[in-house]
């Protein structure tokens, strides 16, 4: 196999989150190059521009293989934001897990908070349920995308804000991920925080990198 797996780590977080992910499929044939980027520093517009090289290079060395992206939470934001208009000519499948598309209830909470606003900088301001300032940067999906989301919490305070009759992941609704033009989605017992360890979500990115569907 000659393709490539770009992956693309969460907010607050380093691409050594995406390690155990990363020796998982190359160990099944991929070629990967794991970005990172500072998640607090720049806005989702901002960090695209700074992971482009990265992504520039790795759509190169992959000669004829296929380029595959797999963004886990932010992750998933910042390639819908790269794809927009950058389109690699051998884009593959693309692959997102637990991405807040459609925004957290705790960051539409948390947002005002000092604390918040600089620990998690000017993209933890983009993550609310308000995306109407965001549909410029993000456009629609037109290529092929698969969706994992959570349904596990741990955390009751997080559960309760977000609503205790909607299923979740601690920190992002079951719903939110979802994205019309998606060819699939499904749903897996796992928490946000560990979504990047969990094997099951291992299984079906690969499954959907191979096959362009997840397994029932």
């Amino acid at each position: 196999m000659n393709d490539t797996v770009l992956l693309f780590h969460g907010i607050a977080r380093t691409k050594k989150s995406m390690e155990k992910l990363a020796v998982f499929l190359s160990g099944n044939g991929y070629r990967i190059v794991n970005v990172g980027y500072p998640s607090t520093k720049f806005s989702i517009s901002d960090l695209v521009d700074i992971v482009r090289p990265q992504i520039d290079a790795a759509a190169k060395e992959a000669g004829n293989g296929r380029l595959h992206f797999v963004g886990y939470s932010m992750g998933g934001l910042l390639i819908r934001a790269f794809l927009r208009n950058d389109r690699p000519p051998n884009l593959g499948r693309v692959v997102m897990v637990g991405t807040p598309n459609n925004g957290s209830q705790i960051a539409d909470f948390l947002k005002a908070w000092p604390l918040y606003r600089k620990f998690y900088g000017p993209a933890g301001q983009q993550l609310t349920t308000d995306q109407t300032a965001m549909s410029e940067l993000f456009g629609t999906v037109n290529y092929e995308l698969g969706i994992i989301a959570g349904n596990r919490t741990i955390d009751p305070v997080s559960s309760l804000i977000i609503g205790l009759r909607v299923p979740n992941d601690g920190k992002v609704s079951v719903e939110s991920p979802r994205l019309d033009g998606a060819a699939a989605h499904i749903v897996i017992p796992a928490n946000h925080t560990f979504l990047p360890v969990n094997k099951t979500m291992w299984s079906q990115a690969l499954s959907f990198l191979q096959d362009g569907r997840f397994v029932s």
